[in-house]
């Protein structure tokens, strides 16, 4: 019988909601580098992801923890992971922007290290038809899906763990514990986490579920998630490895052709290694941010070294991708469209406060630069050095984290702050290509003038806000 494969995913995004940028440094150097010095001193084998904006902070502000992870790239200890270069919600953001901005990201990834990834991570896991196409066409392999989202699409699972999507929903975490008792019920679904699925245009899809990041993410976190209740033992986590590895026995014994088989147990944050990021504000609605947390770094190694106690051997995503009997997955257009990871929706993000305004000037200069790419022979993959900016600018400004969370938490107000610099900046571009290609007398098409002051307007209502924390 082959080794069970095991994939860790850390992730990092620098431009997290309530993290300021005078603190992004700290992050690079108490949670990136002290997670890469885990693996390292141990010989680990795992995944890590980054946003390329968060690749290019890495390297402009501490090109030391660059280095570190280039070598352990090179060593095939990490495999690099790309998502867009801006943290936005792939879902919510127009097609052609998204394959721009996964380029953009794969070209920071190659610049950076002189890798370019084959796989892929969609942030938030959000979901429409147009995901698949999209990771491909932006040149990807493979993408890191949520099997959550997938299993939640069989009205049986749904009916049983009692969720409801709802567009105001922060997350329905804790709901998601049932999925792993639905898998013991009805084992026919083990094959969505443990198989390598292949959609229709050939996209390779690895799916991660919070049944089991849920207890690892507390167990991080040294908390308990109820008064009184003892937090989440060691122990527990030694259990849930063993538990996963018989059953991944029972399927193999049953299914003898379909090994290697594999489970993503943390395709989680990044940040929570070293610091207590967004936990506190997520599940207790408490003002408390980005706090040092070094025992966290310790506890993420026991989780690993849990693993491998297990039977369990740590694996990249190439190794299942290319040793894997992949199958062919026909539910993946079942998914429903707007969802995101955690049972929640991706239109949450679209129905903020901060998001009802932002993105109805986002749109307004997408559809400018659109026009204004037709109007002079451009387009996605041929623009002018100007028109690029403009449309980078535009990316930044889409950034999911001005945007979320809802009431009665809020993003801070720098990440807002952020998002209107940004379109202040992608207008700006506009109108100097607008002058260089001697357009301004064809304002029909865009009117800078007009667009400038819809971004006061939405800076003024933005800026007027309370602001959770202040």
């Amino acid at each position: 019988m082959m080794k069970h494969k095991v994939i860790f995913m850390p992730h990092a995004n620098i431009q997290y909601s309530q993290l300021p940028p005078s603190r992004r440094e700290w992050v690079i150097e108490n949670c990136y580098r002290k997670l890469f010095d885990l693996v390292d001193r141990n010989g680990f084998r795992m995944a890590f992801e980054a946003s390329g904006r968060t690749v290019d902070e890495i390297c402009a502000t501490n090109p030391k923890v660059m280095d570190e992870l280039t070598a352990l790239i090179k060593n095939e200890q990490i495999e690099p992971v790309a998502s867009p270069y801006t943290h936005f919600m792939v879902s919510n953001v127009p097609s052609s922007m998204c394959v721009h901005s996964l380029k953009r990201s794969l070209d920071a990834w190659e610049r950076a290290t002189g890798f370019r990834p084959s796989v892929g991570w969609n942030p938030e896991c959000s979901w429409s038809s147009d995901v698949i196409r999209i990771y491909k066409d932006a040149g990807l392999g493979s993408l890191v899906m949520d099997a959550d989202s997938l299993l939640m699409s069989f009205s049986e699972i749904r009916k049983r763990t009692g969720l409801k999507y709802d567009v105001v929903s922060h997350s329905n975490k804790n709901k998601l514990f049932i999925i792993e008792d639905c898998l013991d019920e009805w084992p026919e679904y083990l094959k969505f986490l443990v198989r390598v699925s292949k959609a229709e245009n050939g996209l390779q899809m690895l799916f991660r579920s919070d049944c089991m990041a849920n207890i690892l993410l507390w167990y991080l976190m040294g908390v308990s998630e109820e008064e009184g209740k003892e937090p989440v033992s060691a122990e527990e986590v030694a259990e849930l490895f063993i538990r996963w590895k018989n059953r991944l026995d029972r399927y193999a014994r049953s299914h003898p052709d379909s090994e290697p088989l594999f489970i993503m147990p943390y395709a989680e944050d990044a940040e929570y290694i070293g610091s207590t990021a967004y936990f506190y504000v997520k599940h207790f609605n408490q003002a408390r941010f980005f706090e040092p947390a070094p025992e966290s770094v310790q506890r993420f190694e026991k989780i690993v070294k849990s693993a491998q106690e297990a039977g369990f051997e740590l694996a990249l995503p190439e190794d299942v991708s290319r040793e894997g009997n992949h199958m062919e997955n026909p539910y993946i257009e079942q998914i429903d469209d707007g969802v995101a990871w955690h049972g929640g929706t991706a239109r949450a993000w679209l129905n903020t406060d901060y998001a009802l305004l932002l993105d109805p000037a986002c749109e307004s200069i997408y559809s400018g630069v659109e026009k204004l790419m037709a109007l002079t022979g451009q387009n996605w993959n041929r623009m002018d050095c100007q028109m690029e900016k403009a449309v980078n600018a535009l990316e930044s400004a889409w950034v999911s984290d001005s945007r979320w969370p809802p009431a009665p938490c809020s993003p801070g107000r720098f990440n807002v702050e952020e998002a209107v610099t940004d379109l202040k900046q992608a207008n700006g571009c506009l109108k100097s290509f607008m002058e260089k290609h001697q357009l301004m007398n064809r304002r029909s098409y865009y009117s800078p003038m007009i667009m400038e002051t819809q971004i006061r307007l939405t800076e003024s209502r933005l800026m007027s806000m309370h602001y959770f924390g202040e």
